[in-house]
């Protein structure tokens, strides 16, 4: 008897402990919040040129992993169409198709920074001296290029050419397609970002850069060409992963600054260059151009950028308020970028040095 009584009081206390330590053995095994936040998979877009650099870097770098964070990277994606139908969370995006977007109903809005400008061309044959010689010719350009694209009417005012491709022979092509048709003779030139321009510059004979986009003749500086986008949705039901990717973005953008000729690896088996077009492109990026990776926002040049927007093609942008959010990044717990650049980069990679100097400085043996 005393043996039964023993075993039931030796019970009742067990279950008094289990209790008084926050529940039943069923609510113990659950795992925490936080654990069931980062199970979640991050989908990320980006399109196929240099503004999706970091991106790539991220991803192969292994930033995402040293963050603990899950993430499928989906490139050549539509953005803001994506986050519309709820199939992405964070995107690389021009920041005008972001606000054209943002107008049309995509729940998107800018995170983060992500290029200031710059590293724009229009690409033409090597039989042509200058821009001016496409005017008539076939040239891969949209048909509303000159409502829709603000660079592009930037780079004909710069070459001194009409903006409206009603004047050209127009055709929508660009990128590797276009060089292609280049060197067999099926078109005279294309306007497009990087890394197409670097290719005709370091990979052939048959194609080279006629003009490259000027900063805002407004200002005289750049304004923001591209952003780090994120989904209202994912930003509001998981904040703390937000952060971290934005996070991460600034820590891939910290390495291509400080390791140019690995990124420039990652980059030419993304888009299937040579190892130089791939550093050429970053060389602009980030000393040819000046710093124009960056993921600090600066409210003023998201303004400059939308007044010439507004000047050149008639669209007048949403109020910033509506599309620009820089909560997360300022609890990112991100580097300051300013210091980062003086510290770390301004010793090895002067604003002055040419892309020979810079291959030379990060030991390209090509």
């Amino acid at each position: 008897m005393k043996k039964v009584l023993v075993g039931l009081l030796t019970a009742l206390l067990l279950v008094s402990v289990v209790a008084g330590c926050g529940g039943t053995t069923e609510t113990a095994e659950q795992p925490p919040a936080e654990e069931k936040v980062d199970d979640y998979t991050v989908k990320l877009g980006y399109y196929g040129c240099d503004h999706m650099l970091a991106a790539a870097v991220a991803r192969d770098a292994d930033i995402y992993e040293e963050l603990g964070l899950k993430v499928e990277s989906i490139g050549g994606g539509n953005v803001p169409e994506a986050m519309a139908a709820g199939q992405m969370d964070v995107g690389y995006i021009g920041t005008e198709g972001l606000v054209r977007a943002k107008e049309k109903g995509s729940p998107i809005f800018v995170a983060a920074n992500n290029h200031l400008g710059g590293s724009y061309y229009i690409v033409g044959s090597s039989k042509f001296k200058s821009a001016k010689e496409l005017v008539g010719k076939r040239f891969g350009v949209p048909a509303d290029a000159h409502k829709t694209d603000s660079y592009w009417v930037r780079i004909a005012a710069n070459a001194g050419i009409p903006a409206d491709p009603a004047k050209y022979e127009a055709v929508e092509i660009g990128g590797s397609d276009a060089l292609i048709a280049i060197k067999t003779g099926k078109l005279d030139g294309f306007v497009d970002c990087d890394p197409w321009g670097s290719v005709a510059e370091v990979e052939g004979d048959y194609a080279k850069i006629l003009q490259a986009v000027s900063k805002l003749p407004t200002t005289g500086d750049w304004g923001n060409c591209c952003c780090y986008s994120m989904n209202e949705k994912f930003a509001t039901e998981h904040p703390e992963l937000a952060k971290k990717m934005i996070l991460a973005h600034s820590k891939a953008i910290q390495y291509i600054y400080t390791n140019p000729l690995e990124s420039a690896k990652i980059f030419a088996a993304e888009k299937g260059i040579s190892e130089e077009a791939a550093l050429r492109t970053i060389w602009a990026k980030t000393v040819g151009d000046g710093r124009t990776l960056t993921w600090e926002v600066d409210p003023q040049k998201f303004t400059d950028e939308f007044d010439y927007v507004e000047k050149v093609t008639g669209f007048k942008a949403l109020p910033q308020s509506e599309w620009l959010k820089t909560d997360l990044l300022d609890q990112a717990g991100t580097d300051d970028f300013e210091a980062f650049i003086a510290e770390q980069v301004d010793p090895k990679f002067p604003l002055t040095m040419t892309f020979e100097e810079y291959k030379k400085a990060v030991g390209f043996q090509g």
